[in-house]
């Protein structure tokens, strides 16, 4: 038993794989994530199973950069893409081969390209011809030719995407009809060599005809540019932004008519180019249904004509339940855990944290068994963009507890922050300011 009940929103109440929630509750302090490494394996497995053979996928750790998951999805078989020096060691750690290792991101560091090279990565994803130029001087002070690929922010925009990342202004990539100057740029660059491009459209598509159009565009203009410029790529990185439904209302991406989609597309492109590959990178699509969000209802209180559960963790621990950047608040998949009672009255409350805030808000309205305090409130669909895109340090509440469960046992994979851990950082310390 999983996480989740398969291909569904709801929630296991009881357990979570064998493990009741409850017995880990009473070794784990509220509030904690719980993930299944069974779904975890189970949902990238029927990923490769349906999709069309010969792509290489790699898993994107901003979604949840724990280093046992990340170890857990390299087992499994991804490569990583990294954004920040610090995810980088963590794949590099994990036993992550520096060929199976991408670096992305339109403001990397001096010290962050200095140690990609130093590690001899699959590719750094280079988003500006001034980064090329400073990727070039740091691979000549070490003596080493370093592999790019081109992030490209192509003139076609992404189909159906919750939120847009190319195809008009952005940070990311080097825009189109600047190509001709950065293939220009590069002919001089002799410290690069070009592997391959990368071009990301858009998170969070459910609609598996817009990710087949995305693809077959991108692999055109690919085509085009190998042939214009008549370059040999290791790889072509088509993004993913493959989406996880969320919401009522919302209908889950038909993985079976992608797959079926995406066949002919990627078979005549390596019927092209029979040495280059496809790379899809995902983050949320292989983690998010594996996780839960598990917060104890502290007091329940009425408030004219309302009755708020107000929980020990709330928007701080996951702000993307609270709708923190969402135009539109929505409801994850949410409900009591635990054994059901003889009562199965259900009623309408408004699910909050402890935070000093009317925006710390979980659930709004949101229809659940009968809830007494100390029960437990489950939030499904939290594997992805939890607790690492949340302000867990507002109101010094620090970082929730991680829990990893496969079948009948629990490993604790991240212990949750203390008074020590939160104010070991601070210090008091005079800094020379003498100039050499």
């Amino acid at each position: 038993m999983s996480a989740l009940a398969p291909d569904s929103q709801y929630i296991h109440t009881d357990k979570i794989e064998g493990v009741p929630y409850q017995l880990l509750a009473d070794k784990v302090p509220t509030p904690f994530y719980a993930y299944s490494a069974t779904q975890i394996k189970t949902d990238f497995a029927e990923l490769k199973r349906i999709l069309p053979q010969g792509i290489d996928y790699f898993y994107s750790l901003k979604a949840n950069p724990n280093k046992t998951l990340v170890a857990l999805l390299h087992q499994a078989g991804t490569g990583c893409e990294v954004c920040s020096l610090v995810e980088l060691e963590i794949a590099l750690r994990q036993g992550v081969a520096p060929g199976d290792i991408i670096f992305v991101g339109p403001g990397k560091h001096i010290n962050e390209l200095t140690q990609c090279c130093l590690a001899g990565i699959k590719a750094v994803v280079v988003e500006s011809i001034e980064e090329m130029h400073l990727l070039n001087d740091i691979a000549a002070g070490l003596g080493v030719v370093q592999n790019i690929a081109l992030r490209i922010n192509p003139d076609f925009t992404g189909e159906k995407a919750k939120l847009v990342m190319s195809g008009k202004p952005r940070q990311f990539g080097i825009d189109e009809q600047l190509l001709p100057q950065a293939f220009a740029v590069l002919g001089k660059l002799v410290q690069l060599r070009l592997a391959g491009i990368h071009i990301y459209l858009g998170t969070r598509i459910l609609d598996w005809q817009a990710l087949a159009n995305n693809t077959q565009n991108i692999l055109a203009l690919a085509a085009t540019l190998q042939q214009d410029y008549g370059i040999d790529l290791d790889f072509v990185d088509v993004g993913g932004g493959f989406g996880v439904r969320y919401f009522d209302k919302e209908k889950a991406l038909d993985l079976a008519a992608l797959g079926e989609a995406l066949l002919p597309v990627v078979n005549n492109y390596r019927q092209r180019f029979p040495r280059c590959k496809i790379v899809i990178e995902l983050g949320r699509f292989l983690i998010a249904r594996a996780g839960i969000f598990v917060t104890r209802v502290n007091y329940l209180k009425p408030s004219r004509d309302e009755w708020f559960a107000v929980c020990d963790g709330g928007a701080n621990c996951h702000g993307s339940a609270a709708g923190i950047n969402s135009l539109i608040r929505r409801n994850f998949p949410m409900a009591r855990l635990g054994p059901p009672r003889r009562n199965n009255d259900q009623h309408r409350y408004q699910v909050t944290g402890p935070l000093c805030t009317p925006t710390d808000l979980l659930g709004e309205n949101v229809l659940l068994a009968e809830l007494r305090s100390g029960d437990l409130i489950g939030i499904g669909h939290s594997g992805a963009y939890g607790a690492s895109a949340s302000p867990v340090s507002f109101l010094s509440f620090g970082h929730p507890a991680e829990v990893l469960v496969e079948n009948d046992q629990a490993f604790l994979i991240r212990a949750a922050d203390s008074v020590d851990t939160l104010l070991a950082p601070q210090v008091y310390q005079c800094l020379s300011l003498a100039h050499g």
